[in-house]
């Protein structure tokens, strides 16, 4: 009867990621129905590399809303994918140094005081596009798409349902705020009469997604492979998670470099057809240790019922009807949210900032990406969450350790 429900449960689990898988291609110019059918693959992806022993879904990254877009607008759709593809296989290498120096590699070469202000910036420097989306802009602000007040009103209830589901919903609920948020959202915006259906009455029933091929340039390699520093160690902390939940220890079978390389595969896969980025998803660890369903056949179920999804025609026309407000409101929580975690990152493993070495990393490294510096040379430039994690790793290469940081080595 077990097996009977698994693809059920399958289902549920898509239900729970949904409002953020499509939410991340809607902010970074991509088709959410590709971003449906490369989430889905890079499960099953995953799944084959690491025996299928990992109950973990891996869909849109957040970390690289901001790079896509710079870079969409910079080279191109075809360019960013290349870009991405070779961010990816940067998961692939750093999985093959952890199989042979062991995981402390990852902890010496991205220590706290080197992700904590990387994580503070990709939400930080998000921060202005929320807030234009929340008052009916543009996300650059440039121009008016929805009435302020309008815009505003929607904005605040789309953000005040996704924090009251968060904070005090119970059960399988709790995991799904911003999939509430967006039909709170989405709801208000009909009644103001803000969607245009058009694109859904025209959309055919069954099509194929808009895939697109990576085309590689230097540029964008070079942009994309620092902004990998973030997920890689997201990655690391929702493995630990899912193992303190089903009291297995994924670090050790498959083992880590198994689930980075994994994690790798799934970003090269999805970049090959156009779709962001992949990275673990804590909505639906989260959905695990509610439901206790351990059994990873359950995430096989959800990515082929994505893939499935992706097909569906009306359903990909539907997404992209959903208005500015609703994804600005919900993103003013979203981003905050990030750069939360980057400060808890700092707060949870002790970092003195005391200390002139790490308030130097620190303190730069928030400063570069929240000003917007940017070097270049010719036509090669830096900057962003780029600039900043490559800025953070070296300072922390090149700056004498702490007495502190030499025990802890």
């Amino acid at each position: 009867m077990n097996r009977l429900f698994i693809p059920l449960q399958g289902a549920q689990m898509l239900f729970v990621a949904f409002g953020a898988l499509v939410l991340m291609p809607l902010l970074s110019g991509l088709d959410t129905s590709v971003a449906l059918f490369t989430a889905g693959l890079g499960t099953l992806l995953f799944q084959v590399i690491t025996k299928r022993q990992v109950p973990i879904f891996l869909a849109s990254s957040f970390a690289f809303i901001a790079p896509i877009m710079y870079g969409v607008q910079t080279w191109g759709i075809p360019v960013t994918m290349g870009g991405l593809m070779v961010a990816g296989f940067v998961y692939v290498i750093l999985g093959a140094l952890v199989k042979i120096n062991g995981s402390g590699f990852i902890h010496k070469l991205l220590p706290p005081v080197v992700v904590g202000p990387v994580i503070i910036i990709i939400g930080l420097g998000l921060a202005p596009m929320a807030v234009n989306m929340a008052l009916g802009k543009t996300g650059d602000g440039s121009a008016v798409l929805v009435e302020q007040n309008i815009a505003l009103f929607i904005a605040i209830m789309s953000l005040s349902t996704t924090v009251a589901i968060a904070v005090l919903a119970k059960g399988i609920l709790k995991v799904m705020p911003i999939l509430a948020g967006i039909l709170v959202g989405y709801g208000l915006s009909m009644v103001f009469g803000i969607i245009d259906f058009t694109p859904v009455n025209q959309a055919p029933w069954l099509a194929v997604p808009n895939f697109v091929a990576p085309e590689f340039h230097w540029q964008a390699i070079l942009f994309m492979i620092p902004v990998a520093i973030a997920p890689a160690v997201e990655h690391i902390g929702d493995l630990l998670a899912i193992s303190n939940v089903t009291g297995k220890d994924y670090m050790k079978k498959p083992g880590l470099h198994r689930t980075l390389t994994g994690d790798g595969i799934a970003t090269m896969a999805a970049s090959a057809f156009g779709g962001p980025p992949n990275t673990t998803y804590s909505e639906v660890t989260g959905a695990v240790t509610l439901t206790k369903s351990f059994d990873p056949r359950i995430m096989t179920w959800t990515a082929i019922t994505a893939i499935t999804l992706a097909f569906i025609g009306k359903l990909g026309a539907l997404m992209q009807t959903i208005p500015l407000p609703v994804m600005g409101g919900i993103m003013c929580l979203l981003f905050g949210s990030i750069a939360a975690v980057g400060l808890n990152t700092l707060i949870r493993n002790q970092v003195d900032l005391n200390e002139p070495r790490n308030l130097s990393i620190v303190g730069v490294t928030l400063v570069f990406g929240i000003g917007g510096m940017a070097f270049g040379i010719g036509e090669f430039s830096l900057t962003g969450i780029s600039l900043c994690g490559l800025v953070a790793i070296l300072m922390n290469l090149i700056l004498p350790k702490t007495p502190e940081d030499q025990k802890a080595q």
